[in-house]
């Protein structure tokens, strides 16, 4: 049933300080009968114990229980083996003092599979019977003495009625009456059981065995039957066999009878009185007074002292047919799931003690920390293209120091192009708001990347409208003048307040906002016919989208080129023509004498002089040089150093014209580099300070759980001494966690979130911040990852130790 074959084990193994605690030690035992081991403090008695019964490893032999092999390695099949098949009975009892009897109990035979109330409760009855603890049984462990919890010890090792009970020093804290009862027991276990039993009382062992095991050094020294006929000398300290005193007095009259026993001749000066049936002693003389009623441990016996004799513990029995595992199949099995993990977390959570309670702040603290890193992490990681972007999201592009007017009209001819713009396309308008007297003289601006309005296909205000002048905006740009206190200021406060207000650029016609629309560009989109006067003509961007004194109502002395088709109705050519032709011009009557008809002047375009083909009169006193629109198209490619190009299929572009030597570049992609590279340091800063933040956390939450590990150390030692998984102590830390979690930190997550929702509104804020699902569901799984892999990283080192080592059983006796 039980053998073992050559078995070593080490401590210090390969040290200086190597003890060999078991030296190659073989024995077999029998079915049933109680072997006692004896030997000297140090000759390796306890850790052979430890062995047999699975709770420390050995180095090499074997141990064969049941005829298969104890394994060395695999503590789970080591577990389940001796949760089956053996029971401990362990000399510091290792209750869980927080539990009840009942419940301490209850673990063995949830453990093996039993998960009947009925069936338990019928075991657990019976078994607290036997031990003389049934009226204990909803009695808090830690409140039991020593003696009643060994018993309930040895109610916990056989109500699941295993093949083989292991007792280590199950007296050696008892008083004498506790340990006859309880070697009774034992003993009375062992008429149907194997009890393996270690003692440092030879009496008993004596006694009480069939067969004795001596140990010396690590080596079996000695293995004899043990059939004496002898008594027991074994005086119980707190029985008074009163027929043994040596002086017994009678003190009697016809209503008082008072016997005195004692072992000296001191005269007794006592003071007795009765009064409503209570007796009152005083002694004058005896310092110590002890009342013998029912509920004294001292017992007062009319006989003389004699040995115990077999007669008296073969008086105690156990019906093992009362705990019978045939009609069930047994199994080692978890004694938790998600709902009784979760009800164990809250239940240890609640007795927390009020300083350990107040430490749960921390959790709280942390988790705000957590959700502060998270959102401003994403906050600056969350780069988005109102950000950056500039220009049409398809816009190609092309920088040169100079550009060449023919090369540009073949680009413009080419199939690979839809249309070029000279320049970086960005324009500016000035909006008109007469028709608030208030602000008649206020000018707002609205800028923007130029592009055609044929590329527009989603309208979410407006339309498109039919009118050449017509105009759409995107709303990306519309967003952020709605955050312009200037717009709110003339009563523009929301997107239907844009549609048909009046852009306007000196010399063109007024356009009207038609439409805005959701193409995630900044766009500006109009008729491609005047994309070349209205890059000639665009405002000057002040940088503030406001300016005052609105300059079409004042007289502009400004000398430029002018395209004659915009203005000729209202100049009257007074010599000459107008202009036809490419670099012909026509200038102010006034400039007659110093620009004589059919010469050429010093203002080039293209690096041509303008050829003078007319003379004009203007009544509002212009100046400027009124050219054909070609002449301006050239005048515009050779001031701007750079060409934006649209096609549909940019990449395909993009290579095509790097492959005709032209430095394309994807505006979109090349904007997004050169923002991320300008925010980097400060992107670099905020991850620091977020990194920190978290790593204050982990080590906060991973001392606070530690430091309430540390405490329970025994709690788990106790917990995988009696078999209990390992999985199991990681569920029950795992259900203290979660509900920690729940309860302190998730309050924390949620007032975080509450204050960077409300931060984030703020406009210089915003993009330091983000609360959304996705920040809250990382804010969550972290805060809940990370308390768990903190509280569950300390339990790892010590789980998986031995249940030995975990009990700090690192002595060799």
């Amino acid at each position: 049933m039980l053998k073992l074959e050559k078995v070593n084990k080490y401590f210090n193994r390969h040290k200086k300080n190597q003890i060999h605690v078991i030296n190659n030690t073989s024995l077999e035992f029998p079915e049933s009968g109680l072997i006692a081991l004896l030997g000297e403090s140090g000759c390796g008695k306890t850790t052979l114990l430890n062995a047999i019964g699975g709770l420390d490893k050995i180095n090499n032999g074997k141990i064969i229980l049941n005829n298969k092999k104890l394994p060395k390695r695999n503590s789970n099949r080591k577990d389940k083996m001796r949760v089956l098949n053996i029971g401990y009975i362990f000399q510091d009892y290792n209750l869980l003092e927080n539990l009840t009897v009942y419940e301490n109990i209850e673990l063995s035979l949830k453990m093996i599979g039993i998960k009947s109330k009925k069936e338990i409760k019928s075991r657990i009855d019976y078994v607290l019977e036997k031990v003389d603890m049934y009226r204990y049984r909803n009695k808090p462990a830690g409140m039991l003495s020593g003696g009643e919890k060994q018993r309930v010890g040895i109610a916990r090792a056989i109500v699941k009625n295993p093949s083989i009970i292991i007792a280590d020093e199950p007296t050696g804290n008892l008083d004498s009456k506790n340990t006859i009862e309880i070697m009774n027991i034992i003993k009375a276990i062992s008429n149907d059981k194997l009890v393996i039993l270690v003692t440092h009382e030879k009496d008993l062992a004596h006694f009480y065995a069939s067969r004795i095991i001596n140990l010396e050094d690590g080596r079996v020294v000695g293995d004899n039957d043990n059939t004496h006929e002898n008594e027991l000398d074994y005086r119980i300290d707190n029985r008074l066999y009163l027929k043994d005193f040596k002086n017994h007095d009678k003190l009697s009259d016809k209503n008082h009878k008072i016997n005195l026993y004692s072992d000296d001749d001191d005269k007794l000066d006592l003071d007795i009185v009765i009064k409503n049936n209570n007796i009152y002693i005083r002694s004058k003389k005896q310092s110590k007074l002890e009342i013998v009623d029912e509920n004294s441990s001292i017992e007062l016996i009319d006989a003389h002292y004699k040995k115990i004799s077999k007669e008296d513990y073969e008086k105690s029995n156990f019906d093992l047919n009362r705990l019978d595992n045939s009609k069930y199949r047994l199994k080692y099995t978890s004694i938790y799931n998600i709902f009784t993990m979760l009800k164990s977390g809250f239940k240890k959570v609640t007795s927390y003690s009020m300083m350990k309670k107040i430490l749960l702040i921390g959790f709280l603290v942390s988790a705000m920390f957590i959700v502060f890193a998270i959102s401003n992490t994403f906050g600056n990681l969350n780069i988005q293209d109102k950000d950056f972007v500039s220009t049409n999201r398809n816009y190609i592009q092309i920088k040169n120091n100079s550009n060449k007017v023919d090369e540009y009209l073949a680009l413009e001819q080419d199939a690979m192009v839809d249309y070029i713009l000279p320049g970086d396309s960005n324009v500016t308008f000035n909006l008109i708001t007469k028709d608030i007297y208030q602000f008649d003289l206020t000018r707002l601006q609205i800028g923007g990347s130029l592009a055609s309005i044929n590329l527009v296909d989603n309208i979410i205000y407006g339309t498109k409208g039919s009118d050449t002048y017509s105009i759409v905006i995107d709303k990306l740009i519309i967003d952020k003048l709605l955050e312009d206190n200037n717009f709110k200021m003339v009563g523009i406060n929301n997107y239907e307040d844009f549609l048909n207000r009046t852009l306007r650029l000196n010399n063109l016609n007024d356009f009207t906002i038609t439409g805005i629309s959701d193409t995630n560009s900044p766009c500006i989109y109009a008729n491609d016919v005047l994309f070349t006067n209205i890059i000639a003509n665009k405002a000057e961007d002040n940088g503030n989208n406001y300016m005052m004194a609105d300059s079409s109502e004042n007289e502009d002395t400004r000398t430029d080129l002018v395209d004659y088709d915009l203005v000729k109705d209202n100049i009257t050519i007074k010599s000459g023509r107008a202009p036809e032709n490419d670099y012909e011009v026509i200038v102010n009557i006034n400039n007659k004498e110093s620009m004589p008809l059919w010469k050429n002047i010093d203002k080039k375009v293209n690096g041509k002089k303008l050829y003078v083909v007319g003379h004009y009169y203007s009544e509002y006193g212009k100046n400027e040089y009124y050219v054909t629109g070609n002449t301006i198209k050239y005048n515009n490619i050779k001031k701007n150093s750079s060409l934006m190009i649209y096609s549909k299929d940019k990449d395909s572009t993009i290579e095509y014209l790097k492959e005709k030597g032209y430095n394309a570049l994807d505006t979109y992609e090349n904007s997004r580099k050169d923002y991320i590279k300008s925010v980097k340091k400060s992107i670099i800063e905020s991850l620091i300070i977020a990194g920190i933040l978290l790593v204050i956390s982990f080590i906060e939450i991973f001392l606070m759980i530690r430091a309430s590990f540390l405490s329970r150390i025994k709690e788990v030692g106790i917990y995988r001494a009696i078999g209990v998984k390992k999985s199991d102590i990681y569920k029950m830390f795992l259900g203290e966690i979660l509900v920690i979690t729940t309860i302190a930190s998730v309050p924390g997550y949620i007032l975080m979130s509450l204050i960077l929702n409300e931060i984030s509104k703020i406009k210089y804020l915003s993009g330091m911040f983000i609360i959304d699902a996705k920040v809250l569901i990382v804010s969550i799984i972290l805060i809940y990852g990370l308390n768990i892999l903190m509280g569950l990283l300390p339990i790892h080192g010590v789980i998986k130790k031995t249940p030995a080592q975990i009990l700090a059983r690192n002595d060799v006796d």
